[in-house]
């Protein structure tokens, strides 16, 4: 997309200064193309950001799952498994609620 944003650049140049008399036009799409770079970075951003949230969510389900078969075990604190992964997220201060 940047590539095709700078070749429309280019052509946009040449095309102003062939066609000078329409220059609120060419104002306008410059002003258009501008965006583009901003827009980039905030989609990479929001897609770094949606696979932290899946991988989070992942790992949340897998420690669901492991408290529940720890509980099934007969495991003497099966919440561990959820308590260390919401500590690991930032969800509980560090060391609290130690394994029993």
């Amino acid at each position: 997309m940047r590539t095709r944003s700078l070749a429309a650049r280019e052509i946009l140049s040449s095309l102003s200064d062939a066609m000078p008399s329409i220059e609120d036009l060419w104002a306008r799409l410059y002003a258009a193309l501008a965006d583009v770079p901003q827009l980039l970075s905030e989609i990479s951003r929001l897609s770094s950001l949606l696979a932290k949230v899946r991988r989070d969510r992942a790992n949340l389900a897998a420690a669901g799952r492991a408290t529940l078969r720890a509980d099934r075990d007969g495991e003497p604190d099966p919440l561990y498994y959820l308590r260390d992964e919401l500590r690991a997220q930032g969800h509980l201060p560090p060391e609290s609620w130690g394994r029993s």
